[in-house]
């Protein structure tokens, strides 16, 4: 595949024809295409090198009684989009009456302008000098390092398009790089521990590699000095990463898709409801300049904004795909997907404390207090600890008990609690952002969350 863009307008023209001499009044096209070179490697030696290239179509149809049928293919040739928009139109016939997507009334809005330019590719064999490197560097921080059991270093370009029936015409194209180094320490008589660090970038050129290697290292020796930790309720500070993972993981609190499938905490009325403490502000905003994969549009095309999803505590907003927002009677947000039954999520989180407010626990400063809290680095088995219907979660986590400035690596831990109580428990939301690979927020601080030690 060549990371030249595939032309839209003669897609679309040939569309046209084939809809017309098929008796089709409405279809529209979702495709993505992709490729990218990624390297691993260990100790030494490269482990693993990989080139994909990936594409992937979806054509819809609206047949004469409303219903709509769906095709994927990887085909786009002129004989691949016949037989997907044929395909389509029989399947029309077994649509379901009772939840039919319709075209987003803003396909054809203008959409932002993103400044993401375009990088120029390094290859493999450059991949794979720098990881080498990177890695003997990382070796080389402590005597108790001795692998990298989790490594890779990828670059890529890919290209989204949308376009319909009725004229509308989206085209995007990006290139991203990420470098992620996972170090394992291990001492004689002791548990082996380990620490990550993950860098983004629009090229692979421009990737953070000291950095990610500085941080690796960091979190990986802080780790050695480890002691166990007595089971109780204690004050808790999230690192950024940590809680933008958290509150992910109940992201379909904010999913109009989720709650109309009644797997959500919120129902349909739940807009104004106070779910969190009145500083507290969260954003949807696919358009942060330091979000290496912001796209302009959606799968429906319509055009990406910041979206305020809780507002001094209160919930303002969902996601919406064209379908949900018409049962709510709002505009779509610019948070689909693409499919018969079109799914809905967000893009990238921003958590800022709100303007001008203050706290009777102003003087909490991870860097500086005298407090003991437990500081979690990061949460582990978010696939299996979280609940995310019901709000509960239960989480292994790594992360430190600080006592007047003082750190001790926490042996093993699990931390428990629901997100509802967590969002109003929250006494403290630090003044300074920080922009990581997944979002944007502060530390955050959360009183009497229970932590149960494995000692």
């Amino acid at each position: 595949m060549s990371n030249s863009p595939i032309n839209v307008q003669a897609l679309q023209d040939q569309l046209n024809s084939l809809a017309k001499r098929e008796g089709i009044s409405q279809w529209d096209l979702g495709a993505s295409r992709s490729s990218s070179a990624s390297v691993q490697v260990d100790r030494g030696e490269p482990k693993q090198l990989k080139a994909s290239q990936r594409s992937s179509i979806t054509v819809r149809v609206w047949n004469q009684q409303g219903l709509v049928g769906i095709t994927s293919t990887s085909d786009l040739s002129d004989s691949g989009l016949e037989k997907a928009l044929m395909g389509a139109h029989q399947a029309s016939a077994f649509g379901n009456p009772d939840d039919v997507p319709g075209f987003s009334p803003l396909a054809k809005a203008d959409v932002p302008e993103l400044d993401r330019p375009m990088k120029e590719s390094q290859g493999i064999q450059v991949l794979l000098e720098q990881l080498l490197d990177a890695e003997k560097d990382l070796l080389g921080r402590h005597p108790a390092i001795n692998t990298l059991p989790y490594n890779a270093l990828n670059e890529g370009s890919s290209e989204r398009i949308y376009l319909n029936s009725d004229g509308a015409l989206r085209q995007a194209q990006r290139t991203q790089a990420t470098v992620y180094l996972m170090a394992r320490a291990e001492e004689n008589g002791r548990k082996p521990r380990s620490g990550g660090a993950v860098r983004l970038a629009l090229g692979s050129r421009e990737l953070d590699l000291s950095g990610c290697i500085d941080e690796a290292a960091e979190r990986t020796i802080s780790h050695l000095n480890y002691k166990p930790i007595d089971t109780g309720r204690y004050l808790v500070c999230f690192t950024p990463e940590a809680f933008l993972d958290l509150i992910g993981s109940f992201s379909s609190m904010f999913n109009a898709r989720a709650v109309l499938d009644g797997v959500s905490l919120s129902k349909q009325d739940s807009i104004g409801e106070q779910l969190a403490v009145p500083f507290f502000n969260l954003t949807d905003n696919g358009l942060h300049p330091a979000h290496i994969g912001a796209m302009p549009f959606d799968g429906e095309g319509t055009p990406t904004r910041p979206l305020p999803l809780i507002g001094n505590g209160e919930l303002k907003n969902f996601l919406h795909s064209e379908a949900t927002a018409r049962r709510f009677g709002v505009t779509p947000t610019g948070h689909a997907g693409m499919g018969a039954k079109v799914s809905v999520g967000p893009d990238w989180f921003e958590i800022t404390r709100a303007p001008g407010t203050t706290t009777d626990a102003d003087h909490l400063d991870h860097t500086n207090t005298s407090d003991t809290f437990v500081l979690v680095e990061s949460l582990n088995a978010l696939h299996a600890g979280v609940k995310a219907s019901q709000g509960a979660f239960s989480l292994p986590f790594d992360g430190w008990l600080v006592n007047n400035g003082e750190r001790t690596s926490i042996e093993a831990a699990t931390i428990a609690g629901d997100i509802r109580d967590v969002l109003k428990s929250i006494v403290q939301i630090e003044r300074t952002p920080v922009v990581t690979h997944e979002g944007v927020c502060p530390h955050i601080w959360v009183d009497g969350l229970a932590i149960t030690g494995d000692a």
